[in-house]
């Protein structure tokens, strides 16, 4: 069969290898002058290439309709990828979470093993080749229209990606591509995005400040509900915060019922918890220890051993103590402010940032319309797609780019059993 994939990403780039490796000729167009552009900033530049944990577990981590990913994920797990990245001269390592990166720390040779992989199998990748048409005779795809030229094919498996990160080349191509033939594009939202805070001004006093250990709770305070809660890193910048936690916290208050209401009405509340390892009595303890041993000094003077340096005057502030009281004189009822400030530090989510800061969209082709065991599109025969284009996402930690690389290996079967 002749096929052509759209797309130059990992799952675009695993669909072709594995087309090819099933003899097809196939051709893989990018309407960009490189592959995987969005694959070199994955994992601030590292590529979080995949999670090690049982590929049953990816369901549970993705959000975004993960059940349909089911078989997929089993026709092309973890392991697999691993393989192959091997096989092409690469070594992974192990961090904290389940997640695998290179043991280089650089995405740049993740992306080398793909381009090394097409070299061998001489597939032909054509650059600067934005697809502007699918071409369909009787519900059968019969081609492309590329630049202006058409170029007819036996099967093709579109994989554009979704629409953050437009510098990549992620501009939602492809949902008008396939909307034009009847397909349903479910909303399209922000997914794995910095939120914003509605109290600025704290944001913009910590903007820089990275946490490593902290715990969070996203709270309905209107219904007292407890909506998502996560442990590990987050940063502050000068909109709000983003961070792993806060990224994935985001995938979970999209789908929360009635989320933009809520916002406006300011009722969603980010509460921190900025030492989860001690219980309340512990940390009171701490206190106490910490100001017998500084009891001349003045309060803002002995947080230091407690807190980074740049939280302390934020800190001060919220327990209403006067940074210039002496520490053997600040009260019982002060100091249990204090616990309950780093315990509790509350603060309002106002909004999600822009999709174009999103590292994963959320929407896309409706799953409904696709065929789960083969990424073969219901609608439209011999029309395939893999990645980040259909509505499925799930949270940071490497599951992403398995979806792209399972979902680009089912697709690159194109008309196999």
């Amino acid at each position: 069969m002749k096929v052509c994939v759209v797309g130059g990403g990992p799952a675009g780039m695993m669909a072709a290898i594995h087309a090819k490796e099933l003899g097809h000729d196939v051709t893989l167009f990018e309407k960009m002058n490189m592959l995987g552009k969005k694959l070199l900033i994955t994992g601030k530049g590292r590529c979080n290439i995949t999670c090690s944990l049982p590929i049953e577990k990816f369901i549970e981590n993705t959000p975004g309709n993960g059940v349909f990913l089911y078989s997929a994920f089993h026709q092309y797990t973890n392991k697999d990828i691993l393989s192959f990245l091997k096989r092409e001269g690469l070594e992974v390592k192990e961090e904290r979470g389940n997640r695998i990166f290179p043991v280089t720390d650089r995405s740049q040779d993740v992306l080398q093993c793909f381009q090394k992989r097409l070299q061998e199998l001489h597939i032909n990748v054509q650059f600067n080749s934005k697809v502007e048409e699918l071409l369909v005779e009787n519900d059968t795809i019969i081609g492309v229209k590329v630049n202006g030229k058409k170029v007819l094919a036996d099967a093709v498996i579109l994989a554009t990606g979704g629409k953050s990160y437009p510098g990549t080349g992620s501009t939602g191509d492809g949902y008008l591509l396939v909307e034009e033939l009847g397909h349903t594009i479910t909303k399209i939202a922000p997914s794995l995005v910095p939120l914003e805070i509605k109290e600025k001004s704290i944001c913009q006093n910590l903007q820089g400040l990275s946490l490593k250990n902290v715990q969070i709770q996203m709270i309905d305070k209107d219904k007292k509900k407890l909506i998502y809660e996560d442990f590990g890193e987050m940063l502050f910048t000068h909109f709000g915060v983003s961070g792993p936690i806060i990224l994935s916290a985001s995938a979970h208050l999209l789908r929360y019922p009635s989320m933009e209401e809520k916002q406006k009405q300011g009722s969603i509340q980010l509460v921190i918890d900025f030492k989860p390892a001690l219980t309340v009595e512990k940390l009171n303890l701490r206190i106490l220890r910490d100001f017998e041993a500084l009891k001349n000094k003045e309060f803002k003077n002995s947080l230091a051993g407690l807190l980074p340096h740049k939280l302390i005057n934020t800190v001060i502030e919220r327990t209403q103590i006067s940074k210039e009281k002496q520490v053997n004189s600040i009260t019982k009822e002060e100091r249990q402010r204090l616990v309950q400030t780093l315990k509790q530090f509350t603060l309002t989510i106002s909004g999600f940032r822009p999709i174009e800061e999103a590292i994963i969209t959320a929407g896309g082709v409706s799953i409904k319309e696709i065929n789960p065991k083969t990424m073969e599109s219901k609608r439209i025969k011999n029309l395939y797609f893999a990645g980040e284009v259909m509505d499925v996402d799930a949270y940071t930690g490497g599951f992403n780019l398995q979806i792209a690389y399972s979902t680009g290996y089912v697709a690159g079967k194109v008309g196999s059993v």
